[in-house]
């Protein structure tokens, strides 16, 4: 079974003539539905170490229990593929509709998010019981359908949102487990990433001042909210080719920077305040020295590792008292796009100073999908690149992340950036 990675990537974009062509050619029908079967396995497989309990645990309303990813994924498939799709489906249970649909206004009302935790019932091997039902189903879809180009573009949004799900089912766990004295362990194996080597970490790169276009270009997937590709102004300015790491922010720290309010934006100094922050989440002092609680149980914090469970508020305190400033979201895609920036995929988000807004031109989609990205876009900050614990073949220069400033619970991270010289 090939890996997520192998994903084969057509653009909801492209037109019907050229999906078309896609799906005639060879294996395609089979490499659909080889991708379908890894990315199933990859939540299986993510889901697979967790207990019933662990399962249906919400230790906060941003997070979700682990069985209501799994079910949420599979509503999902079902109420956008198989049902429009798939002649004579049998839905699962109609109940499910009302329990694990997540925000969609227009596919009809919902369980409250904050609430999720209290759905004991279906239990673990119901959910289970009804992927493989949806499995099955969207299977026999794609090997049948006499139009797999008319189904490929929603299987791909499928896939991809279950993507997804896959890195807030290790996020929203690992919340919990921190909320536990034991430390549980989900992972022992759970290793950061080999980082690059310290030269490459170390420079710094000058992006040349100029008009660079910035957003997909049409190759390959993408969401609606990194469409359409636009030109955008950039004056010089320097990235820091290296993350912050754990040791830069001990010096913070030890500055006092959780202490300074000059330092702090003034919502930021408020959640300084009200919830007590003086190291970043999930940092745990133990006689003097600081240990940190990960997917592999509470660790001792490792100086050479990113800096990590950072709020946008933190980090741009940071980067105030460094002397430096955030990079905008077009500063770091430019970067990125010329390999410009260490490190850049696979360790933490990177906030940026940009705000989450529609880039011009910008149209949702009609219909329920439409609900997907556009309507949160207000309040919220842009992070880029990926995180550890995002899933292979996921990440990509023009990706959007987003989450509201005081959010901390993801691999959210931070690179500096500097004007440079007229």
């Amino acid at each position: 079974m090939p890996p997520a990675a192998a994903l084969p990537l057509v653009s909801l974009h492209e037109s019907s003539a050229n999906a078309a062509f896609a799906v005639a050619g060879g294996e395609t029908r089979q490499s659909w539905l080889d991708a379908f079967r890894a990315v199933r396995a990859e939540t299986e497989r993510r889901a697979a170490s967790l207990s019933a309990e662990d399962q249906v645990v919400q230790s906060m309303p941003d997070a979700s229990p682990a069985k209501w990813h799994r079910a949420h994924v599979s509503w999902f498939f079902e109420q956008f593929l198989l049902r429009p799709s798939a002649p004579g489906y049998r839905v699962f249970d109609e109940r499910f509709a009302y329990l694990f649909n997540s925000y969609y206004v227009a596919a009809g009302p919902r369980h409250a998010r904050p609430r999720r935790g209290l759905i004991t019932r279906p239990g673990v091997a119901e959910t289970t019981a009804y992927r493989a039902h949806v499995d099955g189903a969207v299977a026999a879809l794609i090997e049948t359908t006499r139009d797999l180009a008319a189904v490929i573009p929603i299987l791909e949004v499928g896939l991809h949102h279950e993507q997804q799900h896959q890195e807030l089912m290790l996020t929203d766990i690992l919340h919990a487990f921190a909320q536990n004295q034991m430390h549980p362990v989900y992972d022992a194996d759970w290793r950061w990433p080999p980082q690059e080597a310290a030269d490459k970490r170390e420079s710094v790169e000058t992006l040349v001042a100029g008009i660079h276009v910035i957003g997909h270009d049409g190759a390959g997937f993408c969401f609606d909210n990194e469409r359409p590709a636009h030109r955008v102004l950039l004056e010089p300015v320097r990235l820091a080719r290296a993350l912050v790491s754990n040791g830069d922010w001990l010096e913070f720290m030890a500055d006092g920077g959780y202490a300074t309010p000059s330092l702090w934006l003034s919502d930021g100094r408020a959640q300084v305040e009200a919830q007590g922050w003086t190291a970043p989440g999930y940092w745990r002092c133990r006689d003097g020295a600081w240990f940190s609680m990960t997917l592999g149980g509470l660790r001792a914090i490792d100086p050479a590792l990113p800096a990590c469970h950072v709020s946008y508020y933190e980090a741009d305190a940071f980067a105030r008292w460094a002397g430096k400033h955030l990079p905008s979201e077009a500063e770091w895609e430019v970067a990125a796009a010329g390999d410009a920036l260490a490190d850049a995929f696979g360790h933490v988000w990177q906030w940026t100073r940009s705000a989450y807004s529609p880039y011009p031109g910008y149209r949702a989609a009609p219909g329920a999908l439409g609900e997907y990205n556009g309507k949160f876009m207000i309040n919220q900050m842009v992070l880029r690149g990926s995180s550890l614990a995002t899933p292979a073949g996921h990440a990509r220069k023009t990706y959007r992340n987003f989450f509201y400033p005081s959010a901390r619970w993801q691999f959210s991270g931070l690179r500096l950036a500097e004007f440079g010289e007229h």
